[in-house]
């Protein structure tokens, strides 16, 4: 269930450099130095647990338990890492969306833990931002490049996601429009359907920089 969630979490540990020269040189800080500060990219099953840690502390606290168990997340970074997207800071997960393959006109139960390979559909599982980049607009951020990103993938025509009421505003203003009710119950929780049109190619290329 894609909800925007702040997350309580260990604050990150800051990288210290060595104020003289050494001759031998860790690989891992080496590599920690020169991370970029920001950066979208794909993520991988090693990212499982960064990614389970975040959504478990967001949404049990809420709900009492996560869209995606981290089996459901390691399985989905498996088969369909390109659906998925994480934003890194100095190489620390804050933000992320995971996304599965879907062939039917609404989603159902079974849309909750399947990947349909080769469809038109995207069906956003869950959107998550760490606590420590609350208040921040990374949500609506990484939203919009994620959709930015979908355009540009060949036969993909549209996103859908289920969403509680109070989130509905904030899909709308992303570019989303109400499918209504959806038939989806979690833990007596009811759900919206929100569906977004990617457009075709020729729009993706004009429009996203494809």
């Amino acid at each position: 269930t894609p909800r925007i969630m702040q997350v309580s979490g260990s604050p990150f540990l800051k990288p210290f450099f060595l104020k003289t020269p050494v001759r031998v040189v860790n690989p891992l800080r080496q590599r920690r130095h020169t991370l970029p500060a920001s950066e979208f990219r794909n993520l991988t099953p090693q990212d499982a647990i960064s990614v389970f840690e975040i959504e478990r502390e967001a949404f049990v606290s809420v709900s009492g338990e996560c869209p995606l168990t981290l089996d459901e997340v390691l399985n989905f970074l498996g088969q369909c890492p390109e659906l998925s997207l994480g934003w890194f800071e100095e190489g620390q997960l804050v933000a992320f969306i995971i996304g599965s393959g879907w062939d039917k006109e609404r989603l159902s139960q079974e849309a909750m833990t399947q990947h349909v390979p080769d469809t038109p559909t995207v069906h956003i599982h869950v959107l998550s931002v760490h606590r420590h980049c609350r208040q921040q607009g990374k949500g609506s951020i990484l939203l919009w490049r994620y959709l930015q990103y979908l355009r540009c993938m060949p036969g993909l025509r549209r996103a859908l996601l289920i969403c509680e009421d109070f989130l509905v505003p904030f899909y709308l203003k992303a570019g989303f429009k109400k499918k209504g009710p959806s038939a989806i119950s979690v833990s007596n929780m009811n759900f919206q359907e929100m569906e977004y049109m990617l457009g075709g190619q020729a729009y993706a290329r004009r429009n996203s920089g494809c």
